[in-house]
């Protein structure tokens, strides 16, 4: 099944984002190779492809687990938990209607 990961971020989360963004990219490049990624991406603080210093307020992603347990685990085991990027992360199962 599908399930939301949605992270917020702590305040002035950039230096800490760039930190541990190469562990936190490998670990969801592994569920692309595998298939199991719909989308993922960061949501800027301005309205920018390019944010630049204003950084980022959280992140998404969407992807295939077995179960909800599984999709929580995953979310708890990333380097932005880890690294104090995220002082939230919300993971709810999804239905892909469209496309």
């Amino acid at each position: 099944m599908w399930y939301i990961i949605y992270a917020e971020d702590v305040d002035n989360s950039l230096a800490l984002r760039l930190k541990a963004r190469p562990a936190h990219l490998e670990r969801i490049s592994a569920l692309v190779d595998e298939g199991r990624i719909l989308v993922a991406g960061p949501t800027p603080a301005i309205d920018s492809e390019d944010p630049a210093e204003a950084g980022f307020t959280g992140s998404l992603i969407i992807a295939q687990f077995e179960s909800l347990g599984d999709a929580k685990a995953w979310a708890d085991a990333d380097p932005y938990v880890s690294g104090g990027v995220f002082k939230s992360v919300t993971v709810k199962p999804y239905k892909r209607v469209l496309p």
